[in-house]
């Protein structure tokens, strides 16, 4: 399948704020009609990242290059993007149709090409027949809606989202994953989207970009980071992680806990330390007497969909995810299929790329 043309391109981008570096050396290229995921811890500088593609901010160093041309230094009304922000700044003298077309009135359109756009917009977010409320009037999801109305209304090739639903409970945060997703489809724009919350980065993006301490740790389909993480942060803060240290013995074969483990993962040397990512939901749990490891279980969680266990198997304590719940203080064993098993060279700093 031929790769969509690139649209933005952040070369060798760098940010200091008063001598302290916000940004370090991102490198990043977005796709034509890609939902791509800025993901990260608070202040990881992801935030930053979608202001310098706004033209809210300009880098210290470095270029935003835009279609091939650069526009690091041009302002944010000559660029061709559009900006959601977490707080929705609705203007609450205008009713919700005035709030939608207050930008196409600024670019003095004909009265019918307002109506046209805007009833689109309505029906989109599916709000048809709220033009005449007034935005106070509306819950935080209707009001969200209109927000992202505002901004579409004006047709960008681009929309910058900054944590849009971190306001709305999660019910409706839910709710609105899928019906941003699928406004995405239906337009066939690009959108770079901004949050914390990994759930939200697995179900809606194209792409995730995970970010730490102003770097970027990883790129790739959310299946990809999930699968395979690239370091311990990465393992850590997309889903949870048993992660121990453990020697690669050869090519398909390591060793952790005393035990030597089949697994899929080659190129790393022979006898050398490695990191071993195992995910809970990877781990099953056999009788005693035919497990890879054994241990004790010490808690047990009832999670909805499935039981949280923790497993002390004496040098270490794993935590594993089962539909079957077995009860605190039994005796099982732990077996683990050789594609569960993710190898990464061992790190001395989890924010380092």
């Amino acid at each position: 399948m031929e790769e969509a043309p690139r649209m933005i391109h952040l070369e060798n981008i760098s940010k200091e704020y008063d001598g302290a570096t916000v940004l370090s050396d991102i490198n990043l290229y977005i796709l034509k009609n890609e939902f791509l995921t800025l993901l990260g811890p608070s202040g990881c500088g992801k935030t930053t990242t979608l202001r310098l593609i706004g033209g809210f901010e300009y880098p210290t160093t470095g270029r935003v290059i835009y279609e091939g041309k650069d526009i690091t230094d041009v302002p944010p009304y000559k660029r061709r993007v559009n900006t959601v922000f977490q707080k929705y700044a609705l203007f609450p003298h205008l009713n919700v149709r005035d709030n939608i077309a207050f930008g196409l009135k600024i670019k003095k359109m004909s009265r019918g090409e307002i109506d046209r756009r805007v009833d689109k917009m309505l029906s989109l977010v599916n709000l048809a027949g709220y033009g005449k409320r007034s935005v106070d009037s509306l819950s935080g999801g209707q009001q969200q809606r209109i927000a992202i109305a505002r901004a579409l209304v004006n047709e960008p090739d681009v929309l910058l989202l900054d944590e849009p639903l971190g306001a709305l409970d999660l019910k409706l945060r839910k709710e609105m994953q899928l019906e941003l997703k699928s406004m995405q489809q239906q337009l066939g724009i690009t959108f770079i989207y901004v949050t914390h919350d990994q759930e939200e980065a697995l179900t809606m993006s194209d792409t995730i970009v995970v970010m730490n301490s102003g770097r970027i740790l990883q790129i790739g389909p959310p299946k990809t980071i999930y699968d395979e993480p690239k370091n311990a942060f990465v393992a850590r803060f997309i889903g949870e992680s048993n992660i121990i240290r453990g020697t690669m013995v050869h090519d398909e074969l390591v060793s952790f806990s005393g035990v030597d483990f089949p697994c899929v993962d080659a190129g790393f040397g022979e006898n050398v330390p490695v990191d071993v990512v195992i995910r809970p939901e990877d781990i099953v749990i056999v009788g005693e007497d035919i497990g890879q490891l054994t241990g004790t279980v010490t808690s047990v969680l009832f999670k909805g969909v499935h039981y949280e266990m923790m497993i002390d198997a004496g040098d270490f304590t794993w935590k594993v995810h089962s539909t079957t719940m077995q009860p605190a203080g039994s005796r099982v064993g732990l077996a683990i299929v050789p594609f569960n098993i993710h190898i990464m060279r061992p790190m001395k700093e989890d924010v380092a790329p």
